[in-house]
This record gives C-alpha cells, sequence and structure tokens, in this order.
C-alpha cells in the first residue's frame, strides 16, 4: 500500500501553514480539510444528502456522535465546507456555560450571536457574512424593480410579507426595510443598526425602537424562531438554505441544574419535531456530542422520554447492518488502514504536495503506527487527535534538523490515551432547591456546572 494521496496537486503555502499551525495545537484547521480528510465516507455521503434535501426547500437534523478525540469537530467543519460549495450559508458555534439553546439570562441570545458572527458564505468563508447577505438581497430586489418597471420599495416590501407571517417574521421585516432606507439615503448608520439587530446584538428594547423603530429585538424566548426566519431570507437573497452547526453539545449535558437541563432538551426536541415533520424549510441542523451526552439515562439525552423515543437506533441495524438514514449518526472508527492514509496525507501537507521533499519513507509510517500501538493500543487510530500532532510535531523536528534519523526520534515519541475531560465527576444528584432559603455554594469549574445553578436560583 502507498500512502502518496491520489490528489497530487501543489498545496498552496499558506493552506499548508494553516492546516500544520492547527493540527500542531491539538485544534482543527479551517480550511484545507479536504486534504487530510480519510474515510467515513458513508457518513459524509449521508449529510451530502442532508444538505441535498435543505437545498430543495426540506429540513435536516443531525446528531453526530463520536467519542472525544475521533474527529467530530473536523467532520463538522467538512461537512460545512461541503455546504458553502452546495451554496448554503452556514452558521455555527460551541456551546458553553455562557451559550445554551435555552435560557432566561441571555445564554440562548448569546449563542444566537456567536452564530452570527460565524455566518459564512462561498464568498466569506471565514465569517462575518451577514452584512453580505443583506445586500445580496437588496441587489436581487434592485434587478427585479428594474426589470418589472416597479419602484425598489415596492418589490422590497412584496418580497418580505412572506416573512411577516412568520412568529416574529413582522420586526424582522421592517429591519431589512430599514436597510433598504439606509442603503437609498446614504446613512450608514441606519444600515449598521439593522445588521446589528439581525446579528442580535442589541440587548435592550429601548435601544432597538430608538435606532430602527421596532419594538423587539432577538433574545433568549426567539432563538428558534429566529433561525427560521433567517433561514427563509436568505433564499430570498439567493442561497439554498441555512445549515446550523453546533458542536460541543456536552455542554447541556455537564448541565447542574435538572430544570435548566430538560428546558434546553426540550428546544432540542422542537427542533427535531421541526425538522421530522418538514415544519421548517430550508433549515438543517447538525449537533456534535459524545456517546454519553446521548445515551446517559441520568444526565443525557436518553433522560427525556420523548428524545429516547425519536433518537433510538433502528432495531434491526444490528450483525454488520447500516442505517445512515436516522437523526443520530455515529461516527465509525477509523481503521488501521485509515490511519495509514491518514499519515501519508500529513505528510503530504508538510512537503507542500510535493512528493520529493517528504521528510520520512512509507517505512516511517508503519514504525510510528507501530510505536503508538504499543504505546496506547487500538486508541491511536481510534482517537487520532494526539497521534496526528505527535506527528506532525515529528515532522517538524526532522524539517529544522536535516539529516535526523527518524527510527532514533520515533523511539522517543510519548502518547498517552485521550482523557475525556467532560467526564471529570459531576455534581450529586441532589440539585438545589430553587424555594430553599439555604446558603447556595457553586459547584467547582472542574465539574462543569459553574455558575449555571445561579441562574435560577431564588431566595
Amino acid at each position: 500500500m502507498t500512502a502518496a494521496p491520489d490528489n497530487a496537486a501543489t498545496i498552496r503555502p499558506r493552506e499548508r501553514d494553516a492546516i500544520v499551525q492547527a493540527l500542531r495545537a491539538g485544534v482543527v484547521p479551517r480550511v484545507g480539510q479536504q486534504h487530510i480528510q480519510v474515510g467515513r465516507a458513508e457518513e459524509v455521503r449521508a449529510l451530502v444528502s442532508d444538505i441535498e434535501r435543505i437545498a430543495d426547500g426540506g429540513s435536516a437534523f443531525r446528531l453526530t456522535i463520536g467519542e472525544y478525540g475521533s474527529g467530530k469537530t473536523f467532520f463538522l467543519n467538512l461537512v460545512r465546507s461541503i455546504a458553502l460549495e452546495r451554496k448554503l450559508v452556514t452558521v455555527h458555534a460551541d456551546l458553553s456555560p455562557d451559550r445554551r439553546l435555552h435560557a432566561t439570562g441571555g445564554q440562548a441570545r448569546s449563542l444566537y450571536a456567536e452564530l452570527m458572527s460565524n455566518m459564512a458564505t462561498r464568498a466569506k468563508p471565514e465569517g462575518g457574512a451577514m452584512g453580505s447577505v443583506v445586500e445580496r438581497f437588496i441587489s436581487s430586489a434592485l434587478t427585479e424593480a428594474r426589470e418589472s418597471g416597479q419602484t425598489p420599495e415596492h418589490v422590497i416590501r412584496a418580497r418580505l410579507r412572506d416573512l411577516s407571517e412568520m412568529t416574529g417574521g413582522y420586526d424582522f421585516a421592517e429591519v431589512i426595510a430599514a436597510y433598504w432606507r439606509g442603503h437609498d439615503s446614504g446613512n450608514e448608520q441606519l444600515q449598521s443598526d439593522a445588521v446589528r439587530w439581525l446579528r442580535g446584538e442589541f440587548s435592550t428594547r429601548t435601544d432597538a425602537r430608538n435606532a430602527l423603530g421596532v419594538r423587539t429585538i432577538v433574545d433568549d424566548a426567539s432563538f428558534y424562531d429566529q433561525l427560521k426566519l433567517l433561514a427563509r431570507f436568505v433564499t430570498m437573497a439567493g442561497f439554498n438554505g441555512l445549515l446550523v452547526c453546533l458542536d460541543e453539545m456536552v455542554n447541556l449535558y455537564k448541565l447542574a441544574n435538572t430544570q435548566a437541563r430538560s428546558a434546553n432538551y426540550e428546544q432540542i426536541l422542537r427542533i427535531l419535531n421541526d425538522s421530522l415533520q418538514g415544519s421548517a424549510a430550508h433549515l438543517g441542523f447538525v449537533l456534535g456530542g459524545t456517546p454519553d451526552f446521548l445515551l446517559d439515562t441520568r444526565r443525557g439525552l436518553y433522560s427525556y422520554a420523548a428524545l429516547q423515543s425519536r433518537l433510538a437506533e433502528n432495531a434491526y441495524a444490528t450483525g454488520g447492518l447500516v442505517d445512515y438514514s436516522g437523526p443520530v449518526l455515529n461516527l465509525a472508527n477509523l481503521s488501521q488502514e485509515d490511519m495509514y492514509l491518514l499519515l501519508g496525507r500529513l505528510r503530504h501537507v508538510f512537503a507542500a504536495g510535493d512528493p520529493s521533499a517528504y521528510l520520512v519513507p512509507d517505512e516511517a509510517l508503519t514504525a510510528f503506527m507501530n510505536h503508538c500501538s504499543s504505546r496506547v493500543g487500538d486508541a491511536y487510530f481510534r482517537t487520532p487527535r494526539t497521534t496526528i500532532k505527535e506527528f506532525v510535531n515529528l515532522l517538524a523536528v526532522l524539517d529544522q534538523n536535516p539529516g535526523t534519523d527518524w527510527n532514533a526520534l520515533i523511539g522517543t515519541v510519548e502518547l498517552a490515551p485521550e482523557t475525556n475531560p467532560d467526564l471529570l465527576p459531576l455534581p450529586t444528584d441532589a440539585e438545589p432547591d430553587p424555594t430553599s432559603t439555604a446558603t447556595y455554594l457553586p459547584p467547582p469549574v472542574d465539574q462543569g456546572g459553574a455558575g449555571d445553578d445561579l441562574a435560577t436560583f431564588r431566595l
């Protein structure tokens, strides 16, 4: 077997550096995922099918489940890049104690603002695309106005009429109309205020009313309704739909307060029901989490009976049979062959696509894998993050020290099995009573519940 990639095209230095630097830091590169993608062809094909369904006016919901360090974030980034190529708008964010799907203290609005900050299109894959999406809507309306002989404002109002019938749609339409007024009159402040409202950056209704004349803002209660509005709006701007990628869903599993956790799971149930029933158009969700986040019957999604019944595995997909059409997509482990190919692709990227610049021969890949296997067993290819990081570090040393024997270096590589910090000891089941007058001490930070209980605690 050869580890040389099928595509021997030269890799641009900027792309090569971005990939290498990200992998050495143990994080997922934002660009160039196609250069190091191996395995999981069926999972990718399933998500491509979802993207096509969204573009056709449908909806999609996927829970991408994989062990800590198994490549969930890489997979989500790959799916986003495919969606951008298929002319979708994507938004993505990581959940955290300050960013949740449902809250009463601003955490859901914070998640929405983070999503909008990371809005990407094919022309602006790095994010910050809200302004350009609105501009594209205005430009297409102006083109239609010229062709039909109508006034631009009449065309814009007619297009926005459908939005007004949706929950929160009237003010959404008014904000877009305000952007047009700013565009028409050269009022850049009005345009900026409209984009700020769309991105969820207004914190009070008074400020929004003074700036735009609307009575509402994007808040915790309107989080999901705003995403549905946005999905409809981006199609009016000429895109094929909206894909929402949420990672680190395990932060909901870590919530110590049962009521807060259940409220977030109920929001997931609402999104899932809308997707399965076809109530949302041109909208898809891909959520990344660990098996414990899904399967734990005490704190995971399976602790919520309605979700457990909808997310249960297909009972017939046993004995080697698979089903990639359900809402839960379990990422398959990389095989030994996949890991060999991956190391070969990393070597290829490090050499900027020039086979003559390879720092190690094919036998070095096998020797490295054998060394990793002797250190941590099969975990080195099932959760490959540490393995990838150490291999890139090895190449960096060889690159900067010409003539160094790779055989001697491989024997010094130190690896340890990936440990999931999300599974540190959790708070006890004795949840705080919101009506109690007793003094309440928040759990330590490393238990994953810092500050969450304070949002609902009352004297």
